[in-house]
């Protein structure tokens, strides 16, 4: 899964959760709700509006689900029992040194990792010294396709408590993972996905999300809703119980995205000649989008700043760059030109960092060359950028402050608000994009002179809400910028730079 374009990370895309019965402190518990007794001549939940049923299951899970704050970022968590088990993901509480739990009625608790998932699982338990705690309930019934899903979370760190509604799209059986439509966001990631009463069925921990269009552009397919997963029942159960028990791992396990692998990574050095590879039917797959990659590992320090280039002239390439605890870090799709992937990254700390050569779209094959180096080493892999055309400007394009408010035009599919802006590019001009703010999460829009979206970014990084893109821009002519909220919550005041280099 690949974030913003692919989805939220495990290892460059992860997960996770599970429960006791639902009872709720000061509160109608989940079971009384559901009781027709309760809604007075209400029939049952089939014959119930989808409002009803919505504000129900709300009302259930919201109590139970948390907000979970690390000093790597932050996640969602579902709380399991009534004495303070907490279920997330592991790659939202790996290697941090401490957590902080922050329930729905705002109180805050220090809480301590038990267990991870064993083999890989993306799974990770919290333990909270409180009692008497709302908790959820699991479902016992299996989940089928064509089902209602609710999600909630606390997407982008901020927006504790956000519920979003959707289906169950596909079961990935082998695999372990529920594929919904439900709006799962950055921030999600450990939080519970819920059938329509209320039990837990999942727990959200990857996206994956199509391109939206500009207004008066073809649309590159599937909306700005995207494409959650979540892991299944099944797994958390089973996590649950080694929990119980004292037999779950005390440290993180190997990275999902290096599960399946029979090999191990293999070991390249900084600065080192590019590396010529090929993804082939016998490459790793990711599982949350059959994509195929092949895994380098290098050591890197502290502070270090690092630079990765992927190219291909047959696959569209897409970087992934982990952390030594298989935390996802940074992905890239297209920032090396075309359809090669280049990212620079400033490393948190010692260790052996892990990076995935992988591609965009799922079962590609075909050779590509990659390489990694200190950010102030300028040789290339020879990706096809970076050469300025005689005659073309360099410098600053474009510089505006502008502000995003109710008078903002919007997207019809998502009610985003955007500004507009344009500058004038030449074929083969580089130009670097970025799109910041301190009050919304930046969407960036780019559009060539033919009408199609060249690019689209959310954040620039795993650390940072602000949007940025590299492109080597194809023809001569006026290119459109659209400086965009992610979604219709989105306002305040923002910083558009353009630079050409």
């Amino acid at each position: 899964m690949k974030i913003n374009a692919r989805f939220p990370f495990s290892p460059a895309r992860l997960v996770l959760l599970g429960g006791l019965s639902l009872t709720m402190l000061n509160a109608v518990s989940p079971v009384e709700l559901l009781q027709p007794q309760t809604f007075g001549q209400m029939q049952s939940a089939a014959a119930q509006t989808e409002e009803d049923i919505n504000v129900q299951v709300y009302q259930a899970a919201s109590p139970a689900v948390v907000t979970i704050d690390t000093q790597f970022g932050t996640g969602s968590g579902v709380i399991v029992d009534l004495d303070g088990l907490i279920v997330t993901n592991a790659h939202v509480v790996d290697g941090s040194d401490s957590v902080t739990v922050i329930l729905a009625d705002r109180q805050e608790y220090q809480g301590r990792v038990v267990g991870y998932g064993a083999e890989g699982a993306d799974l990770a338990a919290i333990r909270i010294q409180a009692r008497n705690l709302p908790a959820v309930s699991i479902a016992s019934s299996p989940v089928q396709v064509g089902q209602r899903a609710f999600a909630i979370g606390n997407p982008f760190g901020r927006f504790d408590g956000t519920f979003t509604t959707g289906i169950v799209s596909r079961i990935d059986t082998q695999n372990g993972l529920i594929q919904t439509d439900a709006a799962i966001n950055p921030g999600n990631s450990g939080g519970p996905l819920l059938n329509s009463r209320g039990e837990l069925i999942g727990i959200n921990t990857a996206i994956f999300t199509p391109q939206r269009s500009a207004p008066g552009v073809p649309s590159s397919g599937g909306g700005n809703i995207g494409i959650g997963f979540a892991i299944t029942i099944s797994q958390v159960n089973d996590f649950l119980a080694d929990v119980r028990s004292g037999s779950a791992p005390l440290t993180a396990q190997q990275s999902p995205f290096l599960q399946g692998s029979n090999r191990s990574a293999q070991q390249i050095t900084l600065n080192g000649d590019p590396i010529s590879g090929q993804l082939t039917r016998d490459s790793a797959v990711l599982p949350t989008d059959n994509s195929y990659y092949d895994a380098y590992s290098f050591e890197g320090q502290r502070g270090q700043q690092v630079a990765i280039e992927m190219s291909s002239a047959s696959i569209d390439a897409y970087l992934i760059l982990l952390s030594p605890q298989g935390r996802d870090l940074i992905q890239d799709d297209d920032s090396g030109g075309n359809s090669n992937a280049r990212l620079t990254f400033t490393l948190p700390e010692d260790g052996t960092y892990t990076v995935l050569a992988n591609s965009y779209g799922s079962r590609e094959t075909g050779s590509y060359s990659l390489r990694v180096a200190e950010g102030n080493d300028n040789r290339s892999v020879a990706l096809p950028v970076a050469r300025q055309p005689q005659g073309t400007t360099s410098g600053l394009l474009l510089q505006e402050d502008g502000v995003l408010s109710s008078n903002s035009p919007f997207f019809e599919g998502d009610g985003s608000r955007y500004e507009e802006f344009s500058f004038e590019g030449s074929a083969g001009q580089q130009v670097n994009i970025a799109l910041t703010s301190r009050e919304f999460d930046p969407y960036l829009i780019l559009v060539g002179p033919d009408g199609e979206v060249l690019d689209t970014n959310d954040d620039i990084s795993a650390n940072s809400l602000n949007a940025g893109l590299s492109v080597v821009l194809p023809v001569t002519g006026r290119y459109r910028i659209f400086a965009n909220a992610l979604d219709s919550s989105g306002f305040g005041r923002f910083t558009l730079n353009v630079n050409a280099r």
